[in-house]
């Protein structure tokens, strides 16, 4: 049978190293099921018995976001890449498999990615609902913005559009596409509206919205199709509303 190999950059934040498992093909075999073989049987390809490759899994359809690793150097979700896919697509039986860079390290494929959380709860990404089922049903919505909410809403914190944006890294602030995406979606809800300003404040601190270099990377790697440049626009334009506002002082519902 045709065989293939993942070559894993492994270790912890002390020590890292590349290290190789081949393993057979078969129809449908994607990376979490391979790494899953090299769980039961980690024997390298110095055929050497060393310790099991960590990784996160969890929904294992794309749900999740917790398998984010970088497969052949791009971002990816390992639950829904398909090895046949990526030799046919590459003609190389090698697939590299690396953590991602731009969260700290925990150990093999496992990256800690607070960070990502912290921004969300910084925004406050999330609808105030206290006391809100004593008061009957909530506003209707039109369908169309129900449609546009709805690809916001998918989401899945993967860490992908952060991973792919030349913006965050160790010198710099910005906050991140998603959280970002996130303002839109909770800011045009209309019980959601009542605190838009408390979400817009932070995008126009340090780090904030205009720290988006435009490199539109984000919205390339997004498993989910989440128009993020086009969230970031029109977040800029809010933010920019928002701070004439707080400048002159007028009531938000004065544009």
């Amino acid at each position: 049978m045709e065989t293939f190999i993942l070559k894993i950059y492994r270790g912890t934040p002390q020590k890292q190293y590349w290290e190789e498992f081949e393993l057979q093909r078969r129809p449908y075999l994607n990376i979490t099921a391979a790494l899953m073989e090299i769980q039961k049987n980690p024997i390298n390809r110095k055929n050497e018995k060393v310790d099991p490759v960590v990784w996160e899994q969890g929904c294992l359809e794309e749900v999740c976001g917790s398998c984010s690793m970088l497969i052949n150097g791009v971002p990816m979700q390992s639950c829904v890449v398909l090895i046949d896919q990526l030799v046919a697509a590459t003609g190389n039986p090698t697939i590299t498999l690396a953590p991602f860079t731009k969260f700290p390290l925990i150990r093999d494929l496992i990256v800690n990615r607070d960070v990502m959380f912290d921004n969300l709860k910084k925004v406050r990404a999330w609808i105030e609902v206290d006391d809100y089922l004593d008061r009957g049903f909530g506003p209707k919505i039109d369908p169309s913005l129900q449609e546009a909410r709805y690809i916001l809403s998918t989401c899945i914190t993967c860490g992908c559009c952060t991973e792919a944006c030349p913006q965050i890294n160790n010198h710099s602030k910005f906050i991140g596409p998603a959280p970002i995406s996130q303002v839109r979606l909770f800011n045009v809800h209309p019980v959601g509206q009542i605190t838009a300003r408390e979400r817009l404040r932070p995008l126009m601190e340090e780090g904030g919205v205009t720290d988006c270099g435009n490199a539109q990377n984000c919205v390339q790697v997004c498993p989910k199709n989440i128009p993020l440049t086009e969230s970031i626009a029109l977040m800029g334009r809010k933010v920019a509303v928002q701070g004439l506002k707080d400048l002159f002082s007028l009531p938000d519902s004065e544009e």
